[in-house]
């Protein structure tokens, strides 16, 4: 870890704000998986947000737009969240999301498929759309044509836009818990 967790006692009046908002959007949409140490520090990619609130926040903002008026359903988001955190390697981020999965019922084969880089078989239809496109996205380039038609024509423009934004974000997670090398905490 490259950077220290802040221990409430120890924030910055700049730091308090955004602490309090993101702690309790955390405790309201993000309670799968060990988000605070036990001095009450942030943990995964909110502390580097937290380091930097001006930029924290502008990340934070967009995160609770993305997870709170999320319209895409729920296994087509997971499904596009562990592909992208599964190509960048990003640990905590598949820590996280493996738990949110779990809890959703999705089967330990195909979380097992989707961390491996590797497409279930088992995908619905949204499933299969969703990994088409964020598999695309990562890989680079411009998303392919058919890709962005069938993202249209099963979620529609707004749930395509979503979609592509979404693995835009969590790309930026990812990136974020690499580069400061966010450790993954004990599952409980």
């Amino acid at each position: 870890m490259r950077l220290p967790l802040i221990a409430p006692a120890d924030l910055t009046d700049a730091q308090k704000p955004l602490y309090a908002d993101m702690k309790q959007g955390i405790a309201s949409n993000f309670s799968d998986f060990k988000t605070l140490a036990d001095n009450g520090a942030l943990m995964g990619p909110w502390n580097p947000w937290l380091h930097e609130p001006v930029i924290g926040k502008a990340v934070w903002d967009l995160t609770k737009a993305m997870s709170m008026q999320a319209t895409l359903p729920d296994p087509a988001r997971q499904v596009a969240i562990l592909v992208t955190g599964a190509h960048f390697d990003a640990a905590y981020e598949l820590y996280a999301h493996i738990a949110v999965a779990e809890r959703e019922g999705m089967p330990p084969k195909r979380l097992s498929e989707l961390c491996a880089n590797v497409k279930p078989a088992d995908l619905d239809a949204e499933e299969g759309v969703a990994y088409d496109v964020a598999f695309a996205l990562v890989n680079g380039g411009v998303l392919p044509e058919p890709c962005y038609r069938l993202a249209v024509d099963t979620f529609g423009q707004h749930g395509a836009n979503e979609l592509i934004y979404l693995v835009g974000l969590y790309a930026l997670v990812s990136m974020t818990l690499n580069g400061f090398n966010v450790p993954v905490p004990e599952r409980e």
